[in-house]
């Protein structure tokens, strides 16, 4: 079974994970948008990315954190996170790729990650996975380590969800 993971948001990441085993792992692709630096979801780079880690006959499932606006942040981020989410599921959609959805609390809990440093599913992961220890040197890539920690988690209990 293949499942992919994905940290939702501009700066989010997808986890490509066959067999618990860390296949890729990617940034979320972006473009610029107008003036200013912003940045978009690049639509065409990510189905590029959702198609080339599909395979025949084998199992796919796309887990994506269901996360909601919080206190503090501005509309227009919250406008673009939105649109962000929407286009992943819509993208999804089109693909034919079934979607799940799972909260950070949930995932986090799972992993003991519940009040710890946003840097910590980082190091959970490099624990995990010291062959990739490389692909995770840096801060940011802290969105790397969740969406490989959203694919597990959902490997390690969608069984148990079903029984």
């Amino acid at each position: 079974m293949i499942i992919i993971g994905i940290d939702p948001g501009l700066s989010g990441a997808i986890a490509i994970l066959e067999n618990n085993k860390v296949i890729k792992i990617f940034d979320m692709p972006v473009m610029a948008e107008g003036k200013k630096n912003k940045k978009q979801l690049n639509n065409a780079q990510l189905v590029n990315i959702l198609k080339s880690n599909i395979k025949n006959n084998v199992e796919i499932s796309v887990v994506v954190e269901q996360v909601n606006a919080m206190p503090g942040q501005g509309v227009t981020s919250m406008f673009n996170f939105g649109q962000t989410f929407g286009a992943i599921k819509g993208v999804c959609a089109a693909l034919d790729l079934p979607i799940f959805f799972v909260r950070p609390s949930k995932w986090k809990k799972y992993f003991e990650l519940i009040n710890s440093s946003k840097d910590s599913s980082r190091t959970k992961v490099i624990e995990m996975y010291p062959s990739i220890a490389d692909q995770l040197t840096k801060k940011k890539d802290v969105n790397k380590s969740d969406a490989i920690l959203i694919a597990r988690f959902f490997n390690e209990t969608r069984l148990k969800d079903n029984n």
